[in-house]
């Protein structure tokens, strides 16, 4: 389409002006001509750009486009439009335009209640003292909370954690000395905890390794394969039984307890072990009697009890729309400042983040190639030659999947730092000018922006990879995003968008909080 002699505009997203030509005794212009905009929540100050942009500003000054607001139900509503024409009753005439594609998305329904898995809230209350309880680790030395603290936005703060050996917590966690010094950083970063109950999820971990799935007739598409247990009550309770049985996050090491040995013949020959060291603790087994309708006795518990306690209170702990953003979603205009909507149009529009981050989790659950700076020991396949991390091709197999990893929700992404699935980046403002430019920001990046805690035996490996010019050139092959150039004011105007997806009462009063204490009388962290 070609308006006054401008270049063509491409454009995309049908726009419907309705014009109606037959007389009203209209004798003034602006009495002539409105518009609707079909679509909610769409910000109509685009198309008024748009028009002024393209030389058409008497048409720009007819079109009533900053005089819309959202109502509580979500629908758009017009007030001060002059010259309606009837409500649209007659439309002998539609003109259809279409707004440019960097404008076209419209923001994402709210996220609700009905959103959300139900869970049963005793089964939280005993899902809260199990996962701050360090009797589930091999060691009887790490709880779930250590490395996905609420003081630290469910995760731990570092780049890649420490589990089984290490002392403390967050960025004071240490990695041990001596025997019990730690063998291995964890591989990945420890994400967040937020909204994992949510009924739309179907992928969990960085390379997507845990699916909702028939693969093996249980339900899921696991690690641990055809011996994943029935009777799991989500994916995240699946989820859930798969730390305690890794080496370096709470197992330990073979031949330091029973739990890693058991493990270190096949992965389910653990659980029946930590089961049974729960039950034998007469306050839980009161508890699971009392929270499960089919348990009879103690001895009934099982790590499937377990793993669905453990899923019912992070579920519903950490359950969070209740962010400015949320608001803003939900009808309330004020709920963002002015460099928070800027942020939102960046983000839903020239800045493309809305291309992955999409939907109401604001993540499309797929993966995709990042180019991030890569360090730390890697998630290698066990038939791997070297050092590295090759994202969801160690599930899938495929090589056109390889250094790829799943996009990540991002409500209270403020609290989650560092990002990536490495924690190559502290800030917000460092993963975000990767994806603005993530050649540019790898050529850029230093080890010494890797929150990594001190461990000079490990050294050697930190950043094999990051000196490893053939596997560098590598992974410069796999990209699934291009340089997007934007302002500072613009990067500035992001950030504060990512800052309104912080939630209020959600982070500040969560329902359950810290236990004082727990039925094993292990230290609780705090």
């Amino acid at each position: 389409m070609s308006l006054h002699g401008a270049s063509e505009i491409p454009f995309e997203c049908p726009l419907v002006v309705a014009l109606d030509p037959k007389p009203h005794g209209i004798h003034d212009a602006d009495q002539f001509l409105g518009v609707g905009i079909a679509g909610p929540r769409r910000r109509p100050e685009f198309l008024h750009r748009l028009l002024v942009a393209v030389g058409l500003h008497q048409v720009a000054g007819l079109l009533d486009l900053g005089k819309r607001r959202r109502a509580r139900n979500g629908k758009t509503q017009d007030r001060g439009f002059q010259g309606l024409l009837h409500g649209f009753c007659s439309l002998p005439l539609i003109v259809v335009l279409s707004a440019p594609a960097a404008f076209a998305a419209d923001l994402p329904a709210p996220l609700t209640q009905a959103d959300f898995l139900n869970f049963d809230r005793k089964q939280a209350a005993l899902g809260q003292l199990l996962f701050y309880d360090r009797i589930l680790s091999g060691n009887r030395n790490i709880a779930c909370a250590t490395c996905h603290h609420p003081r630290l936005g469910t995760g731990d703060r570092l780049s890649l954690g420490i589990g089984e050996g290490g002392h403390g917590l967050g960025t004071d966690r240490v990695a041990g000395s001596g025997d019990s010094r730690i063998k291995k950083r964890i591989p990945r970063n420890a994400p967040g905890l937020w909204n994992l109950g949510a009924k739309e999820l179907h992928t969990l971990f960085h390379d997507g390794r845990l699916s909702i799935a028939d693969t093996f007739e249980n339900g899921f598409n696991s690690p641990a394969e055809e011996w994943l247990p029935t009777g799991f009550n989500s994916l995240l309770a699946a989820q859930a039984v798969f730390p305690v049985t890794a080496q370096f996050e709470m197992a330990g090491n073979p031949k330091e307890n029973e739990v890693a040995g058991a493990i270190h013949d096949r992965i389910d020959y653990a659980w029946p072990i930590l089961a049974k060291r729960v039950r034998v603790i007469p306050e839980y087994g009161r508890l699971f009697v009392e929270a499960f309708d089919h348990i009879d006795t103690p001895k009934d518990v099982t790590i499937v009890e377990i793993a669905n306690a453990l899923a019912a209170f992070q579920a519903v702990e950490w359950q969070s729309f209740d962010s400015p953003f949320d608001r803003f979603l939900s009808g309330d205009d004020a709920a963002l400042n002015d460099a928070q909507k800027r942020g939102l149009d960046l983000f839903f529009g020239e800045a493309g983040c809305s291309g992955c981050h999409s939907g109401k989790l604001l993540s499309d659950q797929k993966f995709h190639a990042l180019g991030l700076p890569p360090f730390g020991p890697g998630r290698t396949r066990r038939f791997d030659p070297m050092v590295r991390d090759v994202g969801v091709m160690g599930e899938t197999d495929r090589l056109e999947d390889a250094y790829r990893f799943r996009t990540p929700m991002l409500r209270n992404v403020e609290l989650t730092a560092p990002y990536g699935h490495n924690g190559a980046y502290s800030t917000l403002e460092g993963i975000i000018r990767h994806h603005l430019d993530p050649d540019g920001a790898l050529a850029s990046w230093s080890p010494q922006t890797a929150d990594l805690p001190h461990a000079p035996w490990l050294e050697a490996i930190d950043f094999v990879v990051w000196n490893d010019a053939r596997e560098m050139a590598r992974q410069a092959r796999f990209r699934d995003i291009a340089p997007v150039a934007l302002t500072d004011n613009d990067v500035a105007d992001l950030i504060a968008f990512l800052k309104s997806l912080t939630g209020t009462t959600s982070v500040t009063t969560p329902p359950l909080g810290v236990p004082d204490t727990v039925p094993s009388g292990l230290p609780v962290d705090r």
